[in-house]
């Protein structure tokens, strides 16, 4: 009988540890911090040359307002939340909504045009990224709330009579969320989506396809995210929920994105019922586009919210 035992035991090490462990191994890395140097406020990528351009250009807007900022902190739940606000003495703010792996200080690079636009400046350290408390990345699926709770104090604490969002990839799916939410207060005014993909699971597909990743168990691993993360990424995201969206979004997008699919952002445009615009980037990679299109970039916000005033005005 010792050679069933033997059988068994073998069959476990090649068919069940590599079925389990490994797609538990990717969940890990991508949305577990398990240090608090993991998801730092330093450059996340500094071997890329973009990432680490954007990164510096925003240090730098960061140092010539340096005389406007301050650090703030909230609650959500149990979580501490960190951040930095930069205040230019206007009534309306919006809040830098980053993508995965980013902080506070990566979001200086997207503050320009809503300043210039008077726009008061938040960024924030998402929770498990940073200063800020939490383990688990949720991809916006609890970090939406933390948005909200943010948008509250600004508007309770500080002043702020409107307060806007502009997300960055999975930023623009937790704004999304947060928007959508019967939570979210009125003074939330509209949202900014730089790259958003239609679900998370297609968007990690592209990615793990072109590092020519092994994907016999994908599933597994979209498991462990719903377990875990308590995110369902298969039959949930932006494409189901844009429909709910009252209000305004600007879409930016670029043609050449290999994650969030031109074809996609067609599929959630049309699909959303609030006033809306897509402004196409012929060039730029995924989160990159106001490294490649600065002047662009910043003009087709600056369009939208002077659209966004006028239409408050009227």
């Amino acid at each position: 009988m010792d050679w069933i035992v033997y059988v068994i035991i073998a069959l476990f090490v090649l068919v069940a540890v590599p079925l389990l462990g490994i797609p538990a191994l990717v969940y890990r890395v991508l949305l577990v911090r398990t240090s608090k140097e993991k998801w730092g406020r330093s450059m996340s990528m500094p071997e890329d040359e973009e990432y680490a351009e954007m990164y510096r250009r925003g240090l730098k807007w960061g140092e010539e307002h340096a005389d406007k900022k301050r650090d703030v902190k909230i609650k959500n739940g149990r979580l501490s939340l960190y951040g930095e606000y930069f205040d230019f003495g206007f009534k309306k703010a919006v809040i830098i909504v980053p993508g995965r792996m980013e902080s506070c200080l990566y979001s200086y690079f997207f503050g320009e045009p809503y300043r210039a636009s008077g726009y008061n400046v938040l960024v924030i350290d998402g929770r498990a990224h940073g200063l800020s408390d939490g383990k688990i990345n949720s991809l916006g699926y609890r970090e939406y709330s933390d948005v909200i709770a943010w948008g509250r104090f600004l508007h309770d604490e500080l002043n702020i009579s409107e307060v806007y969002l502009h997300g960055v990839c999975i930023g623009s799916s937790t704004s999304l969320f947060a928007l959508t939410s019967p939570d979210c207060p009125d003074y939330f005014t509209g949202m900014t989506a730089e790259g958003m993909y239609a679900n998370f699971s297609l968007s990690c597909w592209n990615h793990m396809v072109e590092q020519g990743r092994p994907m016999g168990l994908f599933p597994v691993l979209m498991l462990y995210i719903k377990l875990f993360s308590g995110a369902d990424v298969v039959h949930d995201g932006p494409l189901w929920r844009i429909d709910r969206l009252k209000k305004p979004i600007l879409f930016l997008h670029s043609r050449e994105d290999p994650y969030s699919v031109p074809e996609k952002a067609v599929e959630l445009y049309n699909k959303c019922a609030a006033p809306k615009k897509l402004h196409w980037f012929d060039h730029g990679g995924h989160s990159r586009l106001r490294l490649t299109n600065t002047a662009e970039y910043d003009e087709a916000i600056s369009a939208f919210l002077s659209e966004l005033a006028e239409t408050e005005r009227v």
